[in-house]
């Protein structure tokens, strides 16, 4: 059995145990800290550093990926030895900028080297030197972990492998990404908002967490978006009304349902996301599509709900094999890992077809009920959950034994249903109760064991049409979920075991419709093996702080990553260093912002005339911009008039010195209504 991953109350717990030699007052506490000279802790993004002194001598010539061992380190404490290592992923040598890594923590006990497992590390990345202590010098390892399990914006390592994030796809077209974990004058935690070009209906990750796609029916295409800098990087055009996906296990194929319009071509269309390309669109049947692919991905089946067929794909040749004739509304469809058979929900006769995919035919129908709605497969294929509106029931299917093994009757009608490994959890339309299903009860002669708890004070159905994606998504930590309320506009986060959620997220004005959850916490790759992989942000000398709850480690590792001359001439030619930034104004005041320019060699910009800033508040609905004037010696100021208390971002703009915006960092402070000391 695995130790169960800390959760972002246990982060904190933690935080007030290791305590920090800089205890922040009430009122300093929240506000962004002064960005340092380098390592980028104060921008917004996830790439967060820009210029950092070059991790070489100057003039010397960078090594290529394979040469030398990359960094390793050891230590040991309480009979627990760490091995440390931090290599390119291509070439197992040192790590360069803009290139992936492996960062690994071998945990073996030092008397029998056994691996030691069930842990749950957590590890931060950050550019060494990059936070002072106590006189003004570097800060210990123990300083820096106090400091980042306090999770305040402004004060953030450049890399956080025990971050996740929920990304909550809204009504309109957006995604807001939320960082559970970090408070901002505990009045946001909006990370980024990823605009996309039509509202979003339905959407997958990749199995390594990098790629998120997003299918777009108004538009045609599906968004490819980058999971690490949270930025759409591309659309790929998928036929007529793509809706529903479904992804590859490799992570390759996406195979997307066409919801036709009338001159339009119903059925699916296969993606290779790898040329990102659609290769064929394939005419199944006519209405809505749902999509399950065998586990060697060489068939996938698509249900026709106006048609009353399932179609069989032949991946690889890319045509349909054939129609199965399934009943009058084929509604879901699932795969079981267990049983290897395809599952289908029927909702007028109330019959699940069982499809054998070896045969292609139907093997066996299951009887239900009619109001037969969405199907969802336990992790070890075993039991699969049918929703029925219609009777207030969920049906539980034994796919070791193709029956029907519960009705499980709830005070509500259900409209969807999530698994996870202990639970189903089921969103009715009328209630605010969420319903959790114990699978540790199923299979037995007396009902399963069913508890509920309230997620918001609206149903669902207050919200008018709901999205056909997920409601509900595991958190990354074990045994929690959010949960979203759409009526409401928020998301509530809840562990189970507890009464009631723990508390809950803003939609930030928008209108919300699914949850997704993208994980980059350290995992155990292998027996005793933690590690996780990330992208260099820049050529620098790093700390790895290393922290475990049990035994109690703490302990700051060394490694270095260096110049890429393939990024060196693509880089941005601009630096800018924010200068005398105050961390708060009083609200009213002006703020008269200094700023110095430099080039990619550290020689001042000067005479601009286009220079401007930028400053907003999340989400971004105020927002305005000011041009700055230069003051000599590469330096420019503006003024700004900030007129709402709270958290804002400030960016600096420059078109005519090649200035982009995704290279220039983000200035962030605070606006209070009484003057702070900075």
């Amino acid at each position: 059995m695995t130790a169960p991953r800390l959760a972002a109350p246990a982060l904190a717990a933690l935080a007030m145990l290791l305590g920090s030699t800089r205890p922040a007052t009430a009122g300093q506490a929240a506000a962004p800290a002064a960005a340092p000279p380098r390592g980028g802790v104060t921008s917004s993004k996830p790439d967060l550093p820009q210029s950092v002194a070059p991790a070489i001598p100057p003039g010397a010539a960078p090594a290529a990926p394979g040469q030398g061992p990359g960094a390793t380190g050891r230590f040991e404490k309480d009979g627990v030895v760490i091995d440390f290592s931090f290599a390119a992923q291509e070439g197992g040598g040192t790590p360069r900028e803009g290139e992936l890594a492996d960062v690994r923590f071998k945990v073996t006990d030092a008397a029998s080297g056994a691996p030691v497992r069930g842990l749950s590390p957590a590890v931060w990345l950050d550019v060494a030197g990059s936070l002072s202590g106590g006189a003004g010098g570097a800060m210990e390892c123990k300083e820096k972990i106090a400091l980042y399990l306090k999770g305040l914006v402004g004060i953030r390592p450049v890399v956080d492998l025990n971050s996740y994030f929920l990304l909550v796809l809204n009504q309109d077209p957006s995604i807001s990404v939320i960082d559970p974990v970090v408070s901002m004058t505990g009045k946001t935690s909006l990370f980024a908002t990823i605009l996309l070009p039509r509202p979003g209906a339905d959407w997958v990750t990749s199995p390594d967490e990098k790629r998120l796609y997003v299918s777009m029916p108004l538009m045609g295409h599906v968004a490819v978006i980058d999971a690490e800098t949270f930025q759409l990087t591309s659309t790929i055009p998928a036929g007529d009304m793509p809706t529903r996906l479904a992804l590859s296990q490799s992570g390759r194929l996406l195979v997307v349902g066409n919801d036709a319009r009338a001159s339009g071509t119903s059925g699916v269309t296969l993606v290779d996301l790898e040329a990102g390309k659609a290769l064929a669109t394939i005419a199944t049947g006519a209405g809505h599509h749902e999509v399950a692919l065998s586990a060697d991905e060489r068939q996938a089946f698509v249900t026709n709900r106006t048609a009353g067929t399932v179609s069989v794909i032949d991946v690889e040749k890319r045509a349909k094999v054939k129609d199965l004739p399934v009943g009058p509304t084929p509604i879901s469809i699932g795969w079981s890992s267990l049983s290897q058979r395809v599952y289908v929900a029927e909702a007028k006769e109330g019959r699940i077809a069982v499809i054998d995919p070896v045969k292609g035919e139907v093997s066996g129908r299951i009887k239900a009920r009619s109001g037969l709605g969405p199907m969802r497969f336990s992790e070890d294929g075993r039991w699969a959950f049918v929703v029925n509106s219609t009777e207030h029931v969920v049906h539980v299917v034994d796919a070791s034994q193709d029956r029907k093994v519960h009705d499980v009757r709830l005070v509500g009608k259900p409209y969807q249903v999530t698994v996870t490994r202990a639970f189903a959890y089921v969103r009715l339309l009328d209630s605010e109760k969420v319903q959790m299903i114990n699978l540790s009860s199923l299979g037995k002669s007396d009902q399963p064991i069913v508890n509920a708890f309230a997620a918001g004070e609206r149903a669902p159905k207050a919200a008018g049409e709901l999205s056909l994606a997920d409601a509900i998504t595991p958190a990354a930590t074990d045994a929690a979920v959010f949960v979203n309320s759409p009526a409401e506009g928020l998301v509530y986060f809840y562990m189970e075991g507890m009464n009631a959620p723990m508390g809950n997220f803003s939609s930030y004005g928008h209108r919300t419709a699914a949850v997704t959850v993208i994980d980059r916490t350290v995992r155990e790759l292998e027996p005793g093996v933690y590690g996780a992989s990330v992208r260099v942000p820049s050529a620098a000398r790093y700390d790895l702080a290393f922290l475990l709850d049990n035994p109690r480690i703490l302990h700051c590792f060394s490694a270095e990553a260096l110049e890429n001359p393939a990024l060196a001439s693509s880089a941005a030619t601009l630096r800018v260093e924010y200068l005398d930034t105050p961390q708060s104004v009083a609200l009213g005041a002006s703020l008269d912002l200094r700023f110095r320019i430099l080039d990619g060699h550290g020689q001042p910009k000067t005479g601009a005339k286009d220079v401007a800033v930028t400053y907003y508040q999340p989400p971004g609905a105020r927002r305005a911009q000011v041009l700055a004037d230069h003051a000599g010696e590469g330096v420019y100021q503006a003024r700004l008039a900030l007129p709402a208390a709270g958290p804002w971002y400030l960016q600096v703009t420059a078109p005519s010195l090649g200035g982009k915006p995704d290279n220039i960092p983000f200035r962030s402070l605070v606006v209070t209504s009484a003057a702070r000391k900075p």
